[in-house]
């Protein structure tokens, strides 16, 4: 004789429990768990078909700002170069003032000093009454140039002191010498030619060259 415990397992031995039910002890009857939802596919990108062209975003305005400065400094760099490497062959030579001009007619200048040739040349045209000549305007001392004072009527050095009579002998100051003279001639038209890479000079206690020709035109 069987067990009620008996009889009621072989009462249920007839159900079959499927997978997600849950069966309650003394019941027959199974009650199902609802489903989980299936999880959602992951959203992928559809590959590029084969030979697409993919198009790049342009580069901002401030990137090619910088490529143009970066590609004009060296190209510049490289010209600079280029052009001192050429410098290299090139002769150097310094560009002087021709120490040859001409300033004008015998009858341009009055008797006395003409100053109008000192800024341009350095020079003052001296005339007097039986020759024409170029005082070189350089004091003998230590090379300044001196001012011509026409109330006293001499040259004048502002940096020592030096003085000057209106034919460049000195008289006063630390002036060792009277002032050179240029060379002078007249050219084919007439004209005074003056030299100031020739100068006359007369050293203290030696030979005077103011008399020597070339040292003056006379007239």
């Amino acid at each position: 004789m069987d067990s009620p415990i008996n009889q009621e397992l072989s009462a249920n031995s007839d159900t079959i429990v499927q997978p997600g039910e849950i069966v309650a002890a003394g019941t027959p009857a199974s009650v199902p768990l609802p489903a989980k939802p299936p999880l959602p596919a992951t959203a992928k990108t559809p590959p590029a078909p084969v030979g697409a062209v993919v198009e790049s975003a342009p580069d901002p305005p401030v990137n090619k700002m910088r490529r143009r400065i970066v590609w004009a400094s060296v190209t510049g760099f490289l010209v600079t170069c280029f052009l001192m490497f050429l410098r290299f062959f090139l002769p150097r030579s310094i560009l002087e003032p021709s120490s040859v001009f001409r300033v004008g007619y015998p009858s341009d200048y009055a008797l006395g000093v003409d100053t109008k040739w000192q800024q341009q040349y350095r020079i003052w045209v001296d005339k007097t009454s039986d020759r024409i000549f170029v005082i070189y305007a350089r004091c003998t001392h230590l090379g300044c140039t001196p001012d011509w004072k026409p109330s006293e009527n001499k040259f004048k050095c502002p940096c020592h002191g030096s003085g000057y009579d209106s034919e460049g002998i000195n008289f006063e100051g630390p002036a060792p010498r009277p002032m050179d003279r240029a060379h002078v001639e007249l050219d084919a038209e007439g004209q005074i030619l003056v030299d100031i890479g020739r100068l006359y000079r007369w050293p203290k206690g030696e030979k005077d060259e103011f008399n020597d020709p070339g040292a003056y035109i006379p007239l």
